[in-house]
């Protein structure tokens, strides 16, 4: 979601900001802004991409220090005047802000009781016109940004500038802010993969944490003016840039990637002797496996649907209750958390508001929670303090792909572990890992020969709406189909469990309608077979995805094989086509596929 970068230092600000702000396109993002301080403030903002806010931007902005943005709308409409950065009336302070301010209302009534004008619908408004206020009252910068913050509900992550104080003030509460340390000067950014060209060395603010910036010094407090940590991280170069190649978008090239993404996640975590996974990040022992009462898997979109395949593998190979839980219901829904289950929390940005909120819910009721994330150094995963980083590398398009791939594999090989420890043999071990260690070279086979998908895009880019189907593992790689397809396209999709069609989705077929089915040759086959019956007796037509040499293929009026594999790890297959499918349709339908509207990368607000 919003992206914030900021400067303070020797160098002219503007170039750095407006190339944080291009880092943080892949956030998701309706407008964007950007403030410099020289003399006064000066503040250009504009709807749109960052290609439009340069276009109006003068050819060269002095100053030395500045904040820039990134918005994707929460309160109030996709406006030049609803974009950030915001500033007090007369233009002294201006801000950037992250979060939801949940008494907004009552504060802009209170301000605009005492004769404060807004210019904006925003509830991040309010928060300059408190801050200002409190500098006119005698406040120093930080004092005054500590006693707004503290008339405030929500969550923020918070960058002022001041026209009359050299210094950057920061505050996190439940949005991401990461310090970037030079020489002679400091750096803010809500994603510290905007910092990587100048530094590698970062302190990642905590929630309830204050920052100063100055030039050439980083003060760090809590919000009751104690001291914070102030450890510094170095991060990795290998996200600093993610450039196109031969590919025309980073959808297509990420759906590429994945075989490589997917040794990357792998490699050095089978023992092929042993028939076992080693995720040793998790930090448990075998005699700690057994004793898990059962497991839960927590994520919002493409990670939940990563969560209901690993959920099927645990129950499968471990023989161990599990559950997937969609993390934005979790922790309203007050869970009984038992302190002998393992919880993991799966994120591919490790900001996902929601999973972090269900994240603290567990740890405040006793439960141990392990990370299943990409990005090093997340909120999700400092806050964990262990789990498995699944090595994606970057992944640019909003639409995820080769992180979902990744995700369900890290989860396999969990289920092997744990399986390992409990009830799987030594000889199924080494089965399923030989079978796993051969999906990448299987994948790169598929991407070379892909089948049909022009076929299937021809039918599925006229269409009003779109079912996908499947049973078993496959229901979630439905699920995913029909995210990528509705994400990308805008056609309305629905994934089902293949049995669950004829209570409900079958009222929406018609004459020509597309339904999409995977049916790898699993324990589910003959039962998918029906559901197919069942559609096409309706007037459906069939994309089939199947596993090659399956006399399958003859129910499907477009039948798009697929290499065979395990059946538990056929949705690291299964899911190419329909990630191929949803990125040719939307091209179809000229959509911008990179950048799907409405949609964020990083979801950072609940």
């Amino acid at each position: 979601m919003c992206g914030i970068i900021g400067y303070i230092g020797m160098q002219n600000a503007s170039p750095i900001l407006v190339d944080g702000l291009r880092k943080l396109e892949y956030r998701g993002y309706d407008s964007a802004g950007i403030a410099v301080k020289n003399g006064d403030i000066s503040i250009h903002k504009k709807i749109g991409k960052v290609a439009d806010l340069e276009s109006i931007l003068p050819k060269k902005i002095e100053g030395t220090c500045g904040i820039a943005h990134t918005r994707w709308a929460t309160h109030g409409g996709v406006t030049d005047a609803n974009a950030h950065p915001h500033a007090s009336e007369d233009g002294k302070v201006a801000i950037i802000h992250n979060g939801i301010i949940e008494n907004a209302s009552q504060i802009r009534k209170h301000l605009q009781s005492e004769g404060v004008k807004f210019s904006s619908e925003t509830d991040s408004e309010v928060l300059v016109h408190l801050i200002h206020r409190n500098l006119e009252g005698g406040s120093a910068p930080l004092t005054a940004v500590r006693k707004a913050l503290r008339r405030i509900r929500g969550t923020w992550g918070l960058c002022v500038l001041f026209a009359d104080h050299e210094a950057i003030i920061c505050a996190r509460n439940g949005s991401p802010l990461v310090v970037g340390i030079g020489e002679g000067e400091s750096y803010i950014a809500s994603d510290p993969h905007a910092l990587t060209p100048y530094t590698q060395r970062v302190i990642f603010l905590e929630d309830g944490d204050l920052a100063e910036l100055t030039p050439g010094d980083i003060r760090t407090s809590r919000m009751d003016g104690s001291a914070a940590d102030s450890t510094v991280t170095t991060i990795e170069e290998t996200w600093a840039e993610a450039e196109l190649g031969d590919f025309p978008h980073f959808m297509l090239k990420e759906i590429h990637e994945q075989p490589e993404a997917l040794r990357h996640c792998i490699t050095g975590r089978t023992l092929g002797s042993e028939g076992t996974g080693k995720l040793g990040g998790l930090g448990l022992s075998p005699r700690e496996l057994q004793r898990i009462s059962h497991v839960r898997l927590i994520g919002c979109g493409t990670a939940l649907h990563a969560c209901q395949v690993g959920r099927l593998s645990i129950e499968t190979l471990a023989r161990v209750p599990a559950l997937a839980h969609v993390a934005s219901e979790f922790r309203y829904n007050d869970p009984v958390i038992d302190s002998n289950a393992l919880y993991f929390a799966v994120s591919q940005s490790g900001e996902t508001a929601d999973t972090l909120a269900a994240v603290k819910e567990i740890q405040l009721k006793g439960g141990r929670v392990r990370g299943v994330i990409n990005v090093v150094g997340s909120s999700i995963a400092r806050q964990c303090g262990s789990g498995a980083y699944i090595h994606s590398g970057p992944e640019q398009a909003v639409a995820s792909t080769k992180a979902f791939t990744n995700m369900v594999a890290a989860l396999s090989l969990f289920a092997i572990q744990i399986g390992r420890a409990r009830t799987l043999s030594r000889a199924q071990g080494r089965n399923l890992i030989k079978s796993l260690n051969a999906v990448p070279n299987k994948i790169e086979e598929y991407l070379a020969n892909p089948g049909p998908i022009a076929e299937a895009v021809a039918l599925l880019s006229k269409a009003k709406s779109v079912l996908f189907l499947g049973r078993g593992v496959s229901a979630p790689v439905a699920r995913e189909g029909a995210l990528k397809l509705m994400e990308v396209a805008y056609i309305p999709c629905l994934g089902y469990p293949a049995g669950e069609m004829k209570h409900g989705p079958i009222a929406l077929l018609e004459e020509g309608s597309p339904v999409v089915v995977i049916a790898p040759n699993d324990s589910h086959r003959n039962k998918t077979i029906s559901s197919i019956h069942e559609c096409r007796a309706r007037g459906a037509k069939i994309i089939l995805i199947h596993e090659e040499g399956d006399s399958i293929a003859e129910d499907g009026d477009i039948s798009i094989p697929v290499p065979s594999t395990d059946s538990m790890f056929t949705p690291l297959l299964t899911v190419l086509p329909l990630q191929l499918i949803a990125y040719h349709t939307a091209l179809a339908l000229d959509c911008d596929v990179d950048r799907p509207r409405n949609l964020a990368k990083s979801v950072t607000v609940e």
